[in-house]
């Protein structure tokens, strides 16, 4: 079965972006969808990378022999651990290094196993694969474990994907709505239980910092990640004085084995790919957002008339 509009060997325009849900039921299914779609790649002459969660790493340089040499490979459990960062760290990281031509990967970042409050955001990070490679010559191919995820997951990856494959062949997804899914999940967060909080404006940015580490550090926070909490909270205040009104509040708690920081302000984000291109295209309010995916084991955010709220969750 071929992956490509057209079947094998067709060339496809140059600017041609493919993005494919493949939906499997066991090991076989998996293997005779990934693989074929990688050597069909490397018999191309297409970059090929693919970034799985461990367990199927294995299973799949096995079924490729000698041609798993030519394959980038990476742990999307812990490459993609926050699904913030897949997009700038994970796709647009292999495809900005191959721009001669087309470049082929499998990302897989929905699994069993993944946390409540992990899955908005990946079905966030599926819709936004359709705005950040719009126009590119980029094949991603996303699989999904039918068996076991909710049914909720297959239904939003119909929303997230144009094209769907399974056991039946190829088709064109009938409920392919990747901005509605985007607005789904731009959702309140829950509200915390036990949290401590600050308010701060710009003078008060050194100690909203201090702030937070102590807290942190209290709540059980290691020094390595109250570096990067640190960080981030200097990221997400500054930005809150600086594109969010000039002013904010800043929350911690502990749940869930994670410490979390939520920054408030005044601001509305209306650029959804927000922390997800690379630092030299990000507008104004973009970086520090960046920033903080590539520190944090998970972000979350709300944003509206309102305001926004941006939650950072820190494992212990």
């Amino acid at each position: 079965m071929s992956l490509m509009p057209g079947g094998p060997g067709t060339v496809l325009p140059r600017g041609t972006f493919v993005h494919p849900a493949l939906f499997y039921r066991d090991d076989e299914e998996y293997l005779a969808g990934t693989v074929p779609f990688i050597r069909e790649g490397r018999e191309s002459g297409e970059p090929v990378a693919v970034a799985v969660p461990h367990p199927r790493l294995a299973p799949l340089r096995a079924a490729l022999g000698p041609a798993a040499a030519e394959v980038t490979w990476l742990d999307m459990s812990e490459a993609g651990r926050n699904p913030g960062r897949i997009i700038p760290g994970v796709l647009r990281g292999f495809a900005d290094t191959h721009t001669g031509g087309r470049v082929r990967i499998i990302g897989e970042p929905v699994w069993p196993g993944r946390s409540a409050a992990e899955y908005p955001a990946c079905a966030q990070h599926e819709a936004l694969i359709n705005l950040a490679f719009e126009g590119r010559g980029v094949s991603i191919l996303c699989p999904y474990d039918v068996a076991r995820l909710d049914p909720v997951a297959i239904a939003d990856a119909r929303a997230t994907h144009p094209v769907v494959i399974d056991r039946q062949g190829e088709r064109r997804s009938g409920d392919y709505a990747p901005h509605r899914v985007i607005r789904a999940y731009n959702r309140p967060l829950p509200e915390p239980r036990g949290a401590v909080s600050m308010s701060f404006d710009l003078d008060s940015l050194p100690l909203v910092r201090e702030f937070a580490c102590r807290w942190a550090a209290r709540l059980g926070l290691g020094p390595d990640a109250v570096g990067d909490l640190e960080l981030a909270v200097s990221e997400l205040a500054a930005n809150s004085c600086l594109h969010g009104g000039g002013s904010g509040t800043a929350r911690l708690w502990s749940e869930d084995g994670h410490v979390l920081c939520e920054v408030r302000d005044a601001g509305t984000i209306t650029d959804p790919l927000a922390g997800r291109r690379p630092a030299d295209m990000s507008p104004n309010g973009g970086r520090g957002i960046l920033m903080v995916n590539h520190l944090a084991d998970l972000v979350r955010v709300h944003t509206g008339p309102d305001g926004t709220a941006i939650r950072v969750y820190m494992r212990k």
